[in-house]
């Protein structure tokens, strides 16, 4: 079903490549810093969805189509950072549905909004399609069934990704903790917000 020498490689490969800070990454460590691990689940699953897309389109060739359309990937890659870049400068200003609230108050933010932020990330992030399209094709093995070995590859990658999302993710709680008093509410959500407008910049320009 899986050519096994082909996986040993694979899984060191991907590990490095998914826990290397990111797009994705850095935008986990964000929500992890302003809602907790717990909601932030809600953007992973999005960016995992995002990361089935991408993966399965390029090894079917489509991420070739894509990149192949420079003009409509700028536009797509810009909106998407503007409007991190705005939830980021409301964050920085202590305002918006993602900003750090005072103790004892309560964040507003939907499950449905968490999830495709991070669909939408993980799809509108062109150095994603051309990882996948130049990594994983090498890995299916031409003399094995197609679809069980991608199936199999997917469901690795998922979990070195759903793995790495979780430990910056808890790295943001972790630093939400030791920021969690009063007076240093504005001051993490400063933090919050300037990894958040990385983010946007990042996606913008990449």
């Amino acid at each position: 079903m899986i050519n096994l020498a082909l996986l040993s490689v694979f899984i060191p490969t991907f590990l490095f490549v998914s826990i290397t800070p990111g797009l994705c990454m850095t935008l986990a460590m964000t929500l992890g810093i302003s809602l907790g691990v717990r909601r932030t689940l809600w953007m992973m699953w999005g960016e995992m969805l995002g990361v089935v897309i991408v993966a399965t389109s390029a090894v079917l060739g489509v991420a070739a189509i894509l990149l192949g359309m420079p003009a409509l990937l700028a536009v797509f890659k810009w909106l998407g950072g503007l409007y991190l870049c705005y939830v980021g400068l409301q964050m920085w200003q202590s305002k918006g549905k993602l900003a750090i609230p005072e103790p004892g108050s309560v964040v507003q933010v939907s499950r449905r909004q968490l999830f495709w932020q991070g669909l939408f990330t993980a799809v509108s992030n062109p150095k994603g399609w051309a990882f996948h399209m130049a990594l994983l094709p090498p890995f299916i093995d031409a003399k094995l069934p197609f679809w069980p070995q991608l199936v199999a590859l997917l469901a690795i990658i998922l979990l070195l990704e759903f793995a790495c999302l979780l430990l910056y993710a808890s790295g943001g709680k972790a630093l939400r903790l030791i920021f969690s008093k009063e007076e240093n509410v504005r001051l993490l959500n400063r933090i919050a917000g300037s990894l958040m407008l990385l983010v946007g910049v990042w996606l913008a320009l990449s």
